[in-house]
């Protein structure tokens, strides 16, 4: 073992396409603990498919299941795929373990659903890497102050891995993904954005909470608050390094994401019960501040019980955002379908400064 702190990554669902790919993994992991010394945590996420598959399932018992039960069911995808990595770790002879929910030392408040993490313990993470030079994490899962499963919300194993850097003291943490880095708008809808080399906390937190399908906002907040650096890379050797998130200047984009939504209220009151609603449950959401309005971040949330669950009645979709960030400031326009966002998202890009000019003075 090493004085040296552990080293965190975090690999994505999209990492593990098939069962051969843990094995490909843990080739890789076993690669790099030949080559350093550092012990490694490994922080993972559920075979794409896996967690709506439980989700389908939990929906044919109830349709309208309890937060409690969701937590409590669906965070077992991203445990099973801890679990094969670890399987795969022991076929090459590299003994590793598994600290699950209720053994990481995450502790949240009682939100069962985009739980909010409220206090981290380091003993559990430094004794598992005291006698394992490999300790793999679900990503996402925590547990309130009852000892009852809580998730952190969706694509929170980017939090469950910061929290992990902060619980090793390690200065850095890799988070993996299917490319390599923050791109200036979503590549598969926009043409001609570019990889962001370096992106400050500020314009990381934005984008994310605006939408866009980069780390979680809450993630780059704690990584900030610790300062922990964060460094993406892509998940397939030679894991090529991307976009470093810490500080530094601030760098313009255009957030697009098809699963937000606008709804529409009679007037300012009722939007903002529902905002208020919605936050208590842990939703992301944007109170707009152009009208009645409030913005519903991401999709994965069932809008309509959430609202009925509070005694509010439903707002009506008005459309979907697209948002640009600019000076570190998120300016929100809407567009009426998803024909009409990618068109809008296409042409603010393009009005972007290129790269080393500065925005205009608005």
């Amino acid at each position: 073992m090493t004085s040296e702190a552990p080293a965190v990554l975090k690999f994505g669902g999209s990492s593990f396409a098939s069962p051969a790919a843990y094995q490909e993994l843990a080739a890789a992991l076993a690669a790099r603990l030949d080559a350093e010394p550092r012990s490694l945590a490994v922080v993972v996420s559920a075979m794409p498919g896996e967690t709506e598959r439980l989700r389908e399932r939990l929906h044919e018992v109830d349709p309208h299941p309890s937060d409690a039960h969701v937590a409590g069911l669906l965070t077992f995808a991203d445990t099973v795929s801890a679990h094969l990595l670890t399987a795969a770790m022991h076929r090459l002879g590299r003994p590793a373990t598994v600290l699950a929910g209720h053994q990481i030392g995450f502790t949240t408040d009682e939100t069962f659903m985009w739980a909010r993490l409220e206090h981290i313990d380091p003993s559990p993470l430094r004794e598992a890497l005291a006698g394992h030079r490999v300790v793999v994490v679900p990503g996402g899962q925590a547990v309130d102050r009852q000892g009852r499963p809580t998730w952190l919300g969706k694509n929170s194993s980017d939090l469950s891995a910061v929290a992990a850097a902060v619980a090793l003291g390690a200065g850095h943490c890799e988070i993996h993904s299917d490319v390599e880095g923050i791109y200036s708008s979503d590549p598969n809808k926009v043409t001609g954005t570019r990889l962001l080399e370096r992106v400050s906390y500020d314009d990381a937190a934005a984008m994310s909470r605006q939408g866009a399908k980069v780390l979680h906002h809450r993630a780059v907040r704690l990584a900030e608050e610790h300062d922990v650096t964060i460094v993406c890379r892509h998940n397939r050797a030679p894991f090529l390094r991307g976009t470093v998130i810490g500080t530094g200047a601030p760098a313009d984009a255009v957030v697009l994401n098809l699963r937000s939504l606008v709804l529409g209220y009679p007037d300012g009151s009722a939007a903002d019960r529902a905002y208020r609603a919605f936050r208590s449950d842990g939703v992301d959401v944007i109170r707009l501040e152009d009208g009645p309005r409030v913005a519903v971040i991401g999709g994965y949330v069932d809008q309509d019980e959430a609202q009925r669950r509070h005694g509010i009645a439903c707002g009506h979709v008005v459309g979907i955002p697209v948002t640009e960030i600019k000076d570190s400031r998120a300016i929100v326009h809407v567009a009426a379908d998803e024909g009409e966002a990618v068109r809008l998202a296409q042409k603010l890009h393009d009005n972007l400064p290129a790269p080393g000019t500065e925005s205009p003075t608005v």
